[in-house]
């Protein structure tokens, strides 16, 4: 009897670095003719924002967003949780309360036994369940490649919807979750991570955005999107550009998980990391930051935290802190060429703090 594949053999990508690349997404968006939309249409496809939003009639609004990835990790049940994770940032970066999931299923039926689909899929129920979420169903189909993930719906009033596109200048930028995962996730692929970085990834990617959610919206926020597959750079570009804003970062802040920067010069790089690089490069001044360093911070994320442009730094931070979330200010809305990335110093050569989330 042949020895069990891991699930990440599966994966030609882990997770959301096996998204198509921002460059690429936009030309594409750039070739569609897309019919005039409905005034009821708050948010569409013009800003690259998190979700669709949706304007009802009793004054709330729909938050429609879908995400699904390849195996990021060998345990089926934490591939679950991390998807769901995952899904259900997108509502929670708009500022919605998800209530409604659907399952999206792509399975190797001959390669892989169907027990093990019910693990991910039993992960993917136990966080929604956690986050007061129906799972109702979804669609699957037969597959070489096992993808998970899930669509989610939320609602939240339509006047506070959170958007990416009106980060005013002058203003703290805040980040709740450290990055370095699609690197971690790359080496637990090619079987050179450590049991610690596994650890502290899963936790990371398995950690609800809701507090930093309920935190934002407590303190008023000029804009916000979740970092995932775009990487930290790739969409605070997005959403600087869709603003009309630039910002100067603090490389120094930014907080990174357990030995990302030596998986970076050991070129444990995801091949979607390397396409955000690309895509971000004529759009920031480095500094004096290495190309490993510039990788780190193009990474392609899975399930990351929160970018938040607050109206009140220190409100929001007394908001996250009085919830739990170790969030850190990393730069500032400034003024300038609409989507301009000025980043200065050096990345931390250390560890996380442990866990952001409560």
């Amino acid at each position: 009897m042949g020895e069990e594949r891991r699930l990440t053999s599966f994966s030609h990508g882990a997770g959301c670095g096996c998204k198509l690349g921002p460059e690429q997404l936009t030309e594409l968006l750039g070739t569609l003719s897309l019919p005039q939309a409905s005034r009821d249409l708050l948010v569409g496809n013009d800003t690259g924002d998190d979700a669709a939003v949706y304007a009802l009639p009793d004054g709330r609004a729909l938050i429609a967003t879908l995400d699904f990835f390849t195996p990021i990790v060998d345990d089926a049940y934490d591939w679950g949780r991390i998807a769901a994770t995952n899904a259900l940032s997108d509502v929670y970066a708009m500022g919605g309360t998800p209530f409604l999931a659907l399952n999206v299923v792509n399975w190797p039926v001959d390669d892989l036994p169907i027990e093990l689909l019910g693990q991910v899929l039993q992960g993917g129920i136990d966080v929604a369940a956690k986050a007061g979420v129906a799972v109702a169903g979804g669609h699957s189909i037969t597959d070489p490649e096992p993808k998970y993930g899930m669509v989610a719906l939320g609602l939240a009033e339509a006047g506070r919807v959170v958007r990416n596109s009106t980060a005013p200048p002058d203003r703290d930028l805040y980040l709740t979750k450290p990055i370095g995962l699609g690197m971690i996730s790359t080496a637990v692929k090619r079987g050179v991570a450590t049991d610690e970085q596994l650890a502290v990834a899963v936790d990371v990617m398995t950690t609800l955005n809701d507090t930093a959610a309920a935190a934002m919206l407590e303190a008023g926020v000029g804009a916000a999107t979740d970092v995932t597959g775009f990487g930290l750079l790739g969409h605070l570009h997005r959403m600087l550009f869709a603003s009309g804003v630039a910002a100067d970062l603090d490389a120094a802040a930014i907080p990174l998980l357990p030995g990302v920067l030596d998986l970076a010069r050991s070129d444990v790089v995801a091949g979607g990391t390397k396409r955000n690089h690309a895509y971000v490069a004529p759009h920031t001044d480095f500094g004096d930051l290495t190309h490993p360093e510039q990788l780190v911070l193009a990474d392609a994320q899975t399930s990351g935290g929160l970018l938040i442009v607050a109206t009140d730094g220190d409100r929001l931070a007394q908001a996250l802190a009085g919830r739990g979330v170790r969030a850190v200010r990393l730069g500032r809305t400034v003024a300038g060429e609409p989507g301009l990335i000025r980043v200065r110093g050096r990345l931390p050569d250390g560890l996380a703090d442990g866990p952001t989330g409560p």
